[in-house]
């Protein structure tokens, strides 16, 4: 059951990335990474990740994409215009796609009978659940990146607002 979870909620977050990347509506873009969100929840819900599936429903697919959504409209973006890309995007990207693709085939054509063969009985049978865990990592060790991001995301905003206002 497991497996076959991973496989229909794996095709369908890869198919709602392909879906972001191919809308020209930024709505529907951010509808895609709704489904790609949600799905990521479900495969941590299937690995017993409970508190991280929720966090990633409610801040994730809740808070962050209302916010994306919001500053979509509010700048009143419409369909994009389809450009060609430039010359050297492709000189260095199709080649650098190339180059990471085959290592990490290569990675995974040897070592692959590693991969997936890791025992957690010993971290599944202590007494401390996912919750603490997460929480002494976030808010102990990883507190000032955490609130760093956090002013990041908002001066992206302020300043994606500042760059939209029409002119007078």
């Amino acid at each position: 059951m497991q497996l076959a979870l991973f496989i229909i909620f794996g095709l369908l977050a890869v198919a709602g990335a392909i879906n972001f990347l191919l809308q020209r509506h930024p709505i529907n873009s951010a509808l895609s990474l709704v489904v790609v969100m949600m799905s990521l929840a479900v495969l941590y819900w299937s690995l017993g990740a409970e508190f991280l599936a929720a966090a990633q429903v409610i801040v994730y697919s809740g808070a962050i994409m209302v916010l994306f959504v919001f500053v979509v409209m509010l700048l009143n973006a419409g369909e994009e215009e389809r450009t060609h890309g430039s010359r050297a995007a492709y000189l260095a990207g199709v080649p650098g796609a190339a180059a990471v693709f085959c290592l990490l085939s290569f990675v995974f054509l040897t070592n692959g009978k590693a991969f997936g063969s890791t025992d957690l009985t010993n971290h599944l049978t202590h007494a401390v659940n996912n919750i603490a865990e997460i929480s002494q990592v976030l808010f102990r060790d990883l507190l000032l990146p955490f609130e760093v991001t956090s002013i990041l995301i908002l001066v992206a905003i302020l300043g994606a607002v500042v760059l939209a206002r029409k002119e007078q």
